[in-house]
């Protein structure tokens, strides 16, 4: 960040009085430019034993498959934001959301929060930001293509839990996904 969005001129890096992070801070009006880690909101879109995936068609992981999901927008619940992004890969409608995954993911300043959710039907298509929208069974997860580690394990927590008919929470550290990021991710150092 170069320029104060409040009035445009120059900001600096430092310390706040009475804060302890490095801000930036314009050095005219004095306004402190928080950056704040983003959250990504989506569902686990169910119909009878199968889910809904999206094969993305954007960057990053273009043509990998993925739960639908996106940032939030400003005046929505993440509830919100879960479904908004459910209809808008996968023109698909989702009833009866119940809160399922929490991720956090602090070496890129993001929040990943999964929904279990019911498909209202099967009148789906692929979205702007999908190549192909499909239901699948477990035992057809194209594990080795899907986008995100977040993905997978959601997945896999997902079909775990529907053995035994209990679905509790999960807030899971990122250790936990470390064996599941793509071996790209492993040569970054994630």
């Amino acid at each position: 960040m170069n320029y104060c969005s409040q009035c445009g001129h120059r900001v600096s890096q430092r310390i706040p009085e009475g804060d302890s992070r490095l801000r930036y801070v314009c050095d005219e009006c004095q306004t402190i430019h928080y950056q704040n880690p983003r959250t990504v909101a989506g569902c686990l879109p169910v119909w009878g034993q199968q889910v809904l995936l999206c094969r993305r068609a954007i960057e990053p992981r273009r043509g990998y498959w993925t739960l639908p999901a996106g940032f939030m927008e400003n005046g929505e619940t993440m509830a919100e934001a879960a479904m908004r992004e459910t209809l808008e890969e996968a023109c698909a409608r989702v009833r009866n959301l119940e809160l399922y995954g929490l991720y956090d993911l602090p070496h890129i300043s993001q929040v990943y929060v999964f929904f279990r959710a019911e498909l209202v039907d099967l009148d789906f298509a692929v979205g702007e930001e999908s190549l192909e929208v499909k239901l699948f069974d477990e035992a057809d997860i194209p594990w080795s293509e899907l986008a995100f580690p977040t993905v997978g394990r959601t997945l896999e927590c997902f079909f775990a839990d529907r053995v035994a008919q209990h679905f509790p929470v999960r807030n899971e550290p990122l250790e936990a996904l470390r064996p599941h990021f793509p071996a790209s991710y492993k040569k970054s150092g994630v």
